[in-house]
């Protein structure tokens, strides 16, 4: 068992992330069982959970004319736009089938905000509004984080770089994330990571 003042961090492993979804990453489902063997060393398990509304501003849907993973600007900076996924309430936000949600000890939801983008557990995507984890993370004695999950090259990479401005000592298991890789988005988040100091596994 891991001492108290280091947690594990499970980044949306949900059913629209993975083969079959709305936004599958590619062998989004082959690091469940390594995600759920990592589980019980253990003390402080977070996941997150990707939840947005019908009609969030990140969907393609909600610009007309624009595609999938084309850029567009917003308030609070260059935002892609994706395919509808993990509407609230729906099958595809649910956490996979066979994650072991019930190792966890705490669920954090992003995205919520219909006007705003969240990929990172920590902040939206205006890098200020924050989500509560740090708060949690700091009364419970933590100091190490591990992250695991999808996708590497996004909430994995946004998260684990905004911990490490916090303050946290950051650990990405790289053998229980997968990338989406978005015109060399997994090199570039790699590169992000290392430049803040997080170390990748």
């Amino acid at each position: 068992m891991k001492p108290q003042s280091e947690a594990l961090i499970v980044i949306d492993v949900q059913n629209d992330f993975c083969p079959g979804g709305a936004l599958a990453v590619d062998e989004g489902d082959k690091i469940i069982k390594g995600i759920n063997t990592l589980m019980p060393a253990y003390q402080t398990i977070i996941l997150t959970q990707d939840w947005h509304p019908t009609g969030h501003s990140s969907f393609a849907s909600s610009h007309g004319g624009k595609e999938p993973f084309s850029m567009i600007d917003m308030p609070y900076g260059p935002q892609v736009l994706w395919p509808d996924h993990c509407v609230q309430g729906s099958n595809g936000a649910q956490f996979h089938s066979d994650l072991d949600v019930d190792q966890a000890h705490m669920i954090v939801r992003k995205g919520f905000r219909k006007q705003i983008d969240s990929y990172s557990a920590f902040f939206e995507n205006d890098h200020e509004t924050p989500t509560g984890l740090e708060g949690y993370l700091r009364t419970r004695g933590v100091e190490i984080l591990t992250i695991v999950g999808l996708a590497t090259d996004f909430c994995v990479n946004y998260s684990a770089v905004d911990g490490a401005k916090l303050g946290f000592k950051m650990n990405v298991d790289q053998s229980l994330c997968r990338g989406i890789d978005l015109d060399g988005s997994l090199t570039a988040a790699q590169k992000l990571m290392r430049e803040n100091n997080v170390n990748l596994i």
